[in-house]
């Protein structure tokens, strides 16, 4: 292997030489006198780039008198000027030459043109708001707000009377009898019942297991009149009765609802390891309890006891419904001096928020511990109540829901609520 630098083979040219084929045609001094000037055609055919020394990277092979010789770089801030460009070629327009306008365009006003800012004129952003700079002369006049010709009377109608579309009056909506005679919707009217919960109705009666006064009814959002018999079919009692309700003994450090803070959610211990040996139900563990398994009520993460996972919404809305009842008892040891004027503001006469409390039921367990019966749960209900009158809680236990009890529950288990308990 030679170190000779590889050249292409010589070409025959138009005149007849042997010499290397330009790719582009030679300028006008460079070639010969009796060359004949390319056609278009000739032109089309040569589909090379050009072999001129701006935009053409060829070896230095090619070239073989330029091996040893430095390039050549054109300096712009030295004011080298272009190379003429070649015939045909468009001609370069100069920046910013942009031809005329025509009469009636706006005229452009040139980058960085601006009228310089009048003395004591304000940037946009520290003018009051409301304030405009005084206008130009010959600029329109501003038409101050609300300054609006009133339309004619019966010219269009208002714009909530209108099609968005079109600006044809809309007609007015047909008012439903139903609502003159006071019906209600049919899965609000099933809760009431206590039949199931609104969102297990909508379920129940697209499937068409609802009958009114005999009637399958299964379009959601029909409306029923308070004397009209609901009945549940047969196929959603089974559903309902396969539904599971669970009875944790929540231990401290875990959250009722959702994780938060760094704690875990107290349905993370509902698991079979966690199920009480001595449960008395015979309900077979399934994961599928876990599908739609909610907490009914809340306990604070300082707070142990009874916590009452369901997939039953009736069961949900008695525990925690607006209008629920059901007694929930709570053992408080306390810190601090109670007097009887205090344990009488305990049981009634107390408000949280604004809002009033309902009456309780507060009395004294021994000497450091209080027993509360309430019929609503507000957050922190029984640590601030306590607060009002003077005592630091230092310990709250749930012993109570109704008639279930949490018994001899141990701590961190859970057992099924039984066929015959009910709260």
């Amino acid at each position: 292997m030679t170190d000779t630098p590889r050249r292409r083979p010589p070409a025959p040219t138009r005149a007849g030489t042997l010499s290397l084929k330009p790719r582009t045609a030679a300028p006008a001094n460079l070639a010969p006198a009796d060359a004949a000037p390319a056609t278009p055609a000739e032109k089309a055919r040569d589909w090379r780039k050009p072999a001129t020394g701006a935009g053409r990277n060829r070896g230095k092979a090619s070239f073989p008198e330029q091996a040893n010789t430095e390039p050549v770089r054109r300096s712009v801030d030295a004011g080298d000027e272009r190379p003429p460009r070649q015939d045909g070629d468009r001609p370069a327009r100069p920046y910013a030459d942009r031809p005329p306008r025509q009469d009636g365009e706006r005229p452009a006003r040139p980058y960085g043109d601006r009228p310089p800012r009048a003395a004591g004129d304000r940037p946009r952003d520290e003018r009051p708001r409301g304030e405009r700079p005084p206008r130009q002369d010959g600029e329109r006049p501003a038409r101050p707000q609300g300054d609006r010709p009133a339309r004619p009377d019966g010219e269009r109608p208002p714009r909530h009377e209108r099609k968005a579309w079109s600006g044809e009056p809309r007609p007015a909506p047909a008012p439903s009898p139903l609502r003159d005679d006071g019906s209600i919707r049919l899965s609000k009217r099933m809760t009431e019942l206590g039949l199931c919960s609104r969102r297990e109705a909508d379920e129940y009666i697209e499937k068409g297991w609802v009958r009114v006064d005999g009637r399958v009814v299964s379009e959601l959002g029909s409306r029923v009149k308070p004397g009209q018999q609901v009945e549940l079919d047969r196929r959603g009692q089974t559903v309902q009765d396969r539904r599971v309700t669970i009875l944790l003994n929540k231990p401290v450090g875990y959250v009722s609802g959702q994780a938060e803070d760094g704690y875990q959610p107290a349905s993370v211990l509902i698991t079979a390891d966690n199920r009480w040996a001595e449960d008395p139900s015979e309900t077979r563990y399934l994961r599928t309890h876990q599908n739609g398994l909610a907490p009914a009520g809340r306990l604070d993460i300082d707070s142990v006891g009874l916590l009452v996972f369901t997939q039953d919404g009736r069961i949900a809305r008695a525990l925690i419904g607006d209008d629920s009842t059901i007694e929930k008892e709570y053992h408080v040891r306390v810190e601090g001096t109670l007097d009887a004027a205090g344990l009488k503001l305990l049981n009634h006469g107390l408000s949280l928020d604004g809002v009033a409390l309902r009456p309780a039921k507060v009395s004294w367990l021994n000497e450091d511990q209080l027993r509360f019966v309430l019929r609503e749960g507000k957050k922190r209900q029984i640590r601030r109540m306590c607060e009002l009158v003077g005592l630091k809680v230092v310990g709250l236990k749930r012993v109570r829901i109704g008639r279930v009890m949490l018994g001899h529950l141990p701590p961190g288990q859970w057992r099924y609520l039984g066929p015959n308990e009910a709260f």
